[in-house]
């Protein structure tokens, strides 16, 4: 077997990318040089192949320094945490929707720099380089022998449903005192690909919410035994991965978790797996619903 092709050498390319990430961080002394989300891309594009990412190397540079230098730039204004949320979001479907991409994980580099407060140029510095070397190594392994593609941007009622449920959201943890609760960036990426899904059953729903739930506490926990953030990475990403094969389902969003764990605020950082648990069964429960009831529907039209 040709060795660029076997899953050993694609895990272990991916998280030693990830590590290093990791590594220069720690050797800099700069948590704004840890993007989770560059382990979500990393593992979805080096673990998975999905080939959605990989046929399109460019995007990966371009989508995710786009939503980072939209998140950077409004987490500047004067405004409350919740508002900056929302309007980052709505900013950043804009994007996605301009340049016809499906790259859900770019929400999360969008969010990054509102929830751990990024000021410094740095963090923008960080997503250049890190998407410029992941979008090298998607080219490295893109696919071969293809047709050309055009990849389709999620739809108005897709992006409006999105939306609305985010505002529902952040409405709830904000009237509950829980601002901070407002944006979990792996929940709202795996909600965005799941609400562009044609069918979405009670079993998927479920292994999606485990999923999350379980990675958001492996990050925690420890990260809370062993405060160095490159041997908690060493020994959480392949206990997600771990965790995410006895649930048989791939969800690049799950890596993020470990390293959202190594940069979070304080009021933040205790609270994530609750936070996680619950978003997850708000977005993901509200998806499953709106599925059921549309099935009813469809049912009751065929039968009339």
């Amino acid at each position: 077997m040709d060795l660029k092709q076997s899953d050993g050498w694609r895990y272990l390319a991916g998280w030693s990318f990830i590590l290093l990430m990791v590594a220069s961080a720690t050797l800099q002394h700069d948590a704004e040089i840890i993007l989770p989300e560059i382990g979500a891309l990393t593992a979805g594009t080096w673990v998975y192949r999905k080939t959605a990412w990989t046929r399109q190397p460019l995007k990966l540079f371009l989508v995710p320094s786009g939503t980072a230098i939209i998140g950077f730039l409004v987490n500047q204004l004067p405004w409350s945490y919740a508002l900056k949320v929302l309007v980052g979001l709505l900013l950043m479907l804009l994007l996605l929707k301009g340049l016809k991409s499906n790259l859900a994980p770019t929400f999360a580099t969008g969010l990054l720099p509102i929830i751990i407060n990024a000021t410094h140029w740095t963090f923008i510095v960080a997503i250049f380089f890190w998407t410029i070397c992941l979008m090298i190594g998607a080219w490295i392994q893109r696919p071969r022998s293809i047709s050309r593609v055009t990849e389709a941007s999620a739809s108005r009622w897709q992006m409006l449903g999105f939306i609305s449920l985010v505002f529902v959201w952040v409405g709830i943890v904000w009237l509950a005192g829980q601002p901070q609760m407002a944006a979990i960036p792996p929940v709202i990426v795996v909600f965005f690909e799941a609400a562009q899904q044609s069918e979405y059953t009670v079993t998927t729903a479920l292994k999606q919410w485990l999923a999350l739930s379980a990675a958001a506490s492996i990050g925690v926990g420890i990260h809370l035994l062993i405060a160095s953030w490159l041997l908690t990475t060493v020994i959480a990403l392949p206990l997600v991965y771990l965790w995410l094969r006895a649930l048989n389902l791939q969800l690049p969003a799950a890596y993020a978790f470990p390293l959202l764990a190594l940069v979070l605020p304080a009021n933040m950082f205790n609270k994530l797996p609750t936070s996680a648990g619950l978003a997850a069964a708000f977005f993901l429960g509200s998806l499953l619903i709106y599925h059921q009831i549309l099935g009813w529907v469809r049912m009751a039209v065929t039968e009339s």
